[in-house]
């Protein structure tokens, strides 16, 4: 068996024929000359999205690629492909090719480059390419969030992210957790940073969000994340003695 590569990305499809075979060309050209793997995650499309990944198998060795029997959701998927994963340090990014994969590798450095403590770098989009509704929904969660969990981030709905592994393994999961994830690794000790990054014009396909439906979402999981953060206890570190 090939030795496990030091990078796994990660990238939840739903539906996304159109994107997803250009995605990862994207990221194989983005990481290569480093030891990495390419997982695709596809929850159950209703298109061609699988067989679209498939037929790049042998263009890119490095492509995995996933099923779900069901639809399941956007967290759901990362997590899959997240067990899944045989790299130290994963790289998520949304499936639609809004997010830009030459900026994986920087978070990646960005992540390598900082203490021990450090288990997260997301990135903050600039420029957003995104309807003004959008925009202006979105700028009004972040900042309820940020002002009640305190986890300094400015746009945790950006899917670009590097972390630790063994770190998002330790996190409780639940529906929708991928917009928590600086909150609930500040909880458990760890530091988290941040980097800007490119955002790009959907090209193919369509949102599987809606503003109501991620007010919903988002109302209950504060809430709940709230009380994790509540309950928590941090011994400072451990010490074998």
């Amino acid at each position: 068996m090939a030795s496990a590569p030091d990078i796994s990305v990660v990238v939840p499809v739903y539906d996304e024929e159109g994107a997803a075979p250009a995605l990862a060309r994207e990221i194989a050209a983005a990481f290569a000359g480093r030891s990495f793997e390419v997982i695709f995650v596809d929850d159950a499309s209703r298109d061609d999205t699988r067989a679209a990944l498939k037929a790049l198998a042998a263009e890119i060795p490095q492509l995995r690629v996933l099923a779900h029997r069901k639809n399941s959701g956007q967290s759901r998927s990362l997590r899959t492909g997240i067990l899944a994963a045989r790299g130290a340090v994963v790289v998520t990014l949304d499936g639609d090719g809004q997010n830009d994969p030459a900026d994986g590798p920087a978070l990646v450095d960005a992540l390598a480059a900082g203490p021990p403590e450090l288990a997260l770098v997301g990135g903050e989009r600039v420029k957003r390419q995104d309807s003004q509704a959008k925009k202006f929904a979105s700028r009004i969660g972040n900042g309820v969030r940020k002002r009640l969990l305190n986890d300094t981030a400015n746009d945790t709905g950006c899917g670009l992210k590097a972390f630790r592994r063994e770190a998002f393994l330790r996190l409780p999961y639940f529906d929708h957790i991928h917009r928590y994830l600086p909150a609930l690794m500040l909880r458990e000790g760890y530091q988290v940073a941040f980097r800007p990054v490119n955002h790009r014009h959907r090209q193919t396909g369509r949102s599987k969000y809606t503003n109501l439906g991620r007010l919903w979402a988002s109302a209950s999981d504060l809430f709940g994340v709230m009380w994790l953060q509540s309950r928590a206890r941090n011994p400072g570190g451990v010490d074998e003695v």
